[in-house]
């Protein structure tokens, strides 16, 4: 990943010009990722999650509620609040959980049936939380289509899903490690081009950028980091490190080539930026809480004994 999303990233911003006219090819490539992550969920996996549904409420409460307002809350004190950069960063916390979540609580020692569930249902949901999440912070401040952009994230993400699902179902959950070999490579090839194309996209607007880029970068760090303590800390009470492995995986990690793709096509292009800058951010910073999990972990055990 450290090398993947930078070397993209690079190549976008390199070859912008060539790339530029493949851009509206973004959705089509996107929802193929999205539907290798539905074939890794069954309804048992999912069943599992609602017959409890309070630590699922509770997450995308963490995830979409809280960290929005502290977004907002830091955005407009940084840049003001009619500032395409707060658009940028309320959109990071409100589009849904990242897959790579489902690695990182895996090596951490999270549940991984739990955070799989989660971005499904989560991803699922999102044509209902973002283009409403953005209309409650931004109702007079942006002008946003929400029919168009509830049907887009029907197509590329809903649909996909439920696909994804249905064939794990059908094929009782075989089908994953049968078509894993092929499926695996052409993702992360889809995965590289959604991030190239819209490197491109906003490649034209990076001289806009450069003043702006010594406030901006150290505030996604801040607001990435303060994502992860959210989940972290908003779970202490539920007891049991698996779930606060779990659940501040899943409000630290976005799906963040969607929320490119979102701002891009509804937003300014500058919105756009911190939902890049967060792709740099937000793997460096899985590391850092991995290594933290593990440090607090050691010293429980420690005391324990």
């Amino acid at each position: 990943m450290f090398l993947l999303i930078p070397g993209s990233l690079v190549l976008g911003f390199l070859f912008a010009d060539s790339l530029a006219p493949m851009v509206d090819a973004v959705p089509y490539l996107f929802a193929y990722v999205t539907l290798t992550m539905g074939i890794g969920c069954g309804l048992k996996h999912l069943y599992e999650v609602v017959k409890k549904p309070g630590i699922l409420v509770w997450t995308l409460l963490l995830a979409h509620l809280l960290s929005p307002l502290v977004a907002y809350g830091l955005g407009s004190l940084w840049f003001g609040a009619s500032s395409p950069y707060v658009v940028g960063l309320v959109l990071f916390t409100i589009i849904p959980l990242g897959v790579s979540t489902v690695l990182w609580v895996g090596m951490s020692g999270g549940s991984v049936p739990l955070v799989l569930a989660m971005v499904v249902l989560d991803s699922a949901l999102s044509p209902l939380v973002v283009p409403y999440g953005i209309h409650f912070f931004f109702n007079t401040t942006v002008d946003i289509a929400i029919g168009p952009i509830m049907f887009d994230l029907f197509v590329i993400v809903v649909l996909p899903t439920i696909i994804g699902v249905v064939l794990h179902e059908l094929s009782k959950g075989r089908i994953q490690e049968k078509v894993k070999p092929v499926a695996m490579p052409i993702s992360k090839l889809c995965f590289v081009a959604v991030v190239a194309l819209n490197a491109s996209a906003i490649a034209p607007y990076v001289d806009q950028l450069k003043h702006d880029m010594l406030k901006l970068i150290p505030l996604v760090i801040v607001l990435v980091g303060v994502c992860y303590a959210v989940g972290f800390l908003g779970t202490a009470k539920f007891g049991g490190k698996e779930v606060q492995v779990t659940v501040s995986y899943a409000t630290g990690m976005r799906n963040i080539s969607l929320g490119i793709v979102l701002a891009l096509g509804y937003f300014s292009p500058l919105a756009a930026v911190p939902v890049v800058l967060s792709i740099l951010v937000q793997q460096p910073l899985a590391t850092v809480h991995h290594f933290v999990l593990q440090k607090l972990n050691k010293n429980k055990t420690g005391k324990a004994a």
